[in-house]
C-alpha cells in the first residue's frame, strides 16, 4: 500500500466538522465538474479533426491538433472503474463462455464468480482458488491477466472492493477487523475446499484470517495460501515510505490524508483516504517516465500509429482508475503493519483476540517475494512466523523486481504456470501421483513441490 509519496496535503485546522483535514477533496470536485464544459468541448473538436471527411485530418496540423486534444481530456478526465471483459476462455483444447456473477456481497465488497459454461465437464479437476485482490487504491480489474491465466485450469473467484465513496454512512465503517471478517465469510461460502491467492496488500489480513481460522479448528480451512509480495514485516529492507510512517505516526496520516467524502457522492461526509491523493503518490514517484509516456503518444497519435497508442490507452485507463478507503481501515493498516509491526511481533488482535501464526498447521503456504531492493521482500520472515509444521509444507519464490500493486499483476501473470503444483486436484496436503515426476515415492510429493517451485525462473518485469 503506498503511503504518504505526496509529501503531505494541507493540514486540518481542526478535529471534526465538515471542513476537516482540508478542503482538497471538495475543490477536487468543484474543479472536475469545472472542466466538463473544457472536456466536452475538447472531445467533439477531436472529433472534427479526426473525421475522415474533413481534409484537415490528413494534414500534420490535423492530427497535431487531434492528439493534443485528445491528450488534454484524458489528463483531465475522472477514470471510472475498468470493465472485465473477459467473455470466454480455453479449457482442453475448447473454448468456454465466461460469465461474471456476483455469489457473496457486503457494503464494502462483492464477491465474484467467473462461471465457465461447459457443455462437457472437464477431464482434468479444476481446484476452486480464491483471489483476494489489494484494497489499496486501485480496482481488481488490475488482476485481468491473473484471472485469465488460471482460469483454463481453475475455478476462479476474486474480491472486488468497492469505492469507499459509494457507500452510504448509514452502512457504517470499515476496518481491518473487518476485512478479516469478510475473508472469512468468503471461505466459509466456498465450503473450505479452495485454494487462497493474495496479492501483495491482502497477504497481511489473508494470513491473520488463516490463523484465526486454524486456533479456532474451523473445519473449512482453506487448502493453501500464496502471499505474493504482502506486507508482512516491513523491517525488512525498509524504504522511505516504511520510514515515514515510522517517523510521522498515525496522528499525521489522519490529519493530513484523511478527509471527508464530498456531495453528491452516496458516501457524503464518510471519512475517506482518497483516490486522487493516492493517484498523485503513484505518478510523483515516476514523474519523469509518465511524463515521457504522455510525449510518445502525443507522436503516436500524430504518426497514426493506432496499436502503440492503444496500448497506452489500456495501461492508463486501468492505472489511472482509482478508489476511496475507508479512513478506518487505511489507518489501522498503517498503524498495524507500518508503525507497530504487530504480526510479526505476535501483537496483532482481532476483535480482542491475538492473531498466532503459529497455529497454522493444516494450510499449505507459498510465498513469493522481490528479487530486487526498491521494493522490500515482505513476506521473506514468514519462515519466523510460522510454525515448523507449516514450513514443511511451505515453498519460497523469488520472482518480479517491484512487488507494488501494477507489478504483483505482472507477476501474477508470468507465475501463474509455475504456481499450478501448489493448486492440487482438491487438497494441498496430498498431490496427485500421477503429477508427480516418474520414480517419486509415494508421500514423497511435497518436497518435489517445494523442489520444483525453488528451481522457478522469475517472470520478466513489468517494461
Amino acid at each position: 500500500m503506498a503511503i504518504g509519496e505526496f509529501g503531505g496535503a494541507p493540514a486540518a485546522l481542526a478535529t471534526s466538522g465538515p471542513m476537516y483535514a482540508g478542503p482538497a477533496y471538495w475543490f477536487y470536485e468543484m474543479s472536475q465538474a469545472a472542466l466538463n464544459p473544457s472536456r466536452a468541448f475538447a472531445d467533439a473538436v477531436r472529433l472534427f479533426y479526426r473525421n475522415p471527411a474533413n481534409p484537415l485530418s490528413h494534414t500534420a496540423f490535423g492530427k497535431s491538433m487531434a492528439a493534443g486534444l485528445e491528450l488534454f481530456e484524458r489528463s483531465t478526465r475522472r477514470y471510472g472503474k475498468p470493465e472485465w471483459n473477459i467473455k470466454s476462455t480455453v479449457v482442453g483444447g475448447e473454448h468456454v463462455p465466461v460469465h461474471i456473477a456476483s455469489v457473496w456481497e457486503r457494503p464494502f465488497c462483492r464477491l465474484l464468480h467467473f462461471e465457465r459454461a461447459f457443455e462437457h465437464a472437464p477431464r482434468r479437476p479444476q481446484p476452486r482458488l480464491l483471489i483476494v485482490a489489494p484494497m489499496s487504491g486501485h480496482y481488481p480489474t488490475l488482476l485481468r491477466g491473473t484471472v485469465e491465466g488460471f482460469l483454463p485450469n481453475h475455478d476462479v473467484y476474486i474480491t472486488e472492493w468497492v469505492d469507499a465513496r459509494m457507500v452510504p454512512v448509514s452502512e457504517g465503517g470499515f476496518d481491518l477487523d473487518d476485512y478479516i471478517d469478510y475473508l472469512i465469510s468468503m471461505v466459509h461460502v466456498l465450503g473450505g475446499d479452495v485454494h487462497v491467492l493474495a496479492v501483495c496488500q491482502p497477504s497481511v489480513p489473508v494470513l491473520a484470517a488463516v490463523a484465526r481460522m486454524e486456533a479456532d479448528n474451523d473445519p473449512y480451512v482453506p487448502h493453501s495460501m500464496v502471499l505474493m509480495g504482502g506486507p508482512i514485516d516491513t523491517r525488512e529492507n525498509p524504504t522511505q515510505v516504511n520510514k515515514l510512517a515510522e517517523t510521522r505516526g498515525i496522528d499525521w496520516f489522519r490529519r493530513n490524508v484523511i478527509t471527508k467524502v464530498p456531495f453528491p457522492n452516496p458516501g457524503f461526509m464518510r471519512d475517506v483516504y482518497p483516490g486522487f491523493l493516492q493517484l498523485h503518490g503513484f505518478v510523483s514517484m515516476n514523474l519523469d517516465r509518465h511524463i515521457e509516456a504522455h510525449r510518445k503518444l502525443f507522436h503516436h497519435l500524430v504518426q497514426s500509429d493506432g496499436d502503440s497508442a492503444q496500448k497506452h490507452r489500456e495501461f492508463y485507463d486501468e492505472y489511472l482508475a482509482v478508489m476511496d478507503l475507508p479512513a478506518e481501515y487505511y489507518l489501522q493498516t498503517v498503524d498495524t503493519v507500518f508503525v507497530r509491526h504487530a504480526l510479526p511481533k505476535g501483537e496483532m488482535t482481532h476483535r480482542g483476540v491475538r492473531i498466532d501464526p503459529a497455529q497454522i498447521r493444516r494450510v499449505a503456504l507459498l510465498t513469493v517475494e522481490a528479487r530486487t531492493t526498491t521494493f522490500p521482500a515482505w513476506v521473506r520472515p514468514r519462515r519466523r512466523i510460522s510454525s515448523a509444521s507449516t514450513s514443511r509444507r511451505s515453498a519460497r519464490h523469488i520472482g518480479c523486481s517491484r512487488p507494488s500493486v501494477i507489478t504483483a499483476c505482472s507477476m501474477a501473470r508470468g507465475f501463474v504456470p509455475r504456481s499450478c503444483p501448489a493448486f492440487p486436484t482438491s487438497c494441498c496436503r496430498t498431490i496427485p501421483a500421477s503429477a508427480a515426476p516418474a520414480g517419486a515415492r509415494p508421500g514423497a510429493s511435497l518436497r518435489w513441490r517445494r523442489a520444483k517451485t525453488r528451481r522457478m525462473r522469475p517472470p520478466a518485469p513489468l517494461r
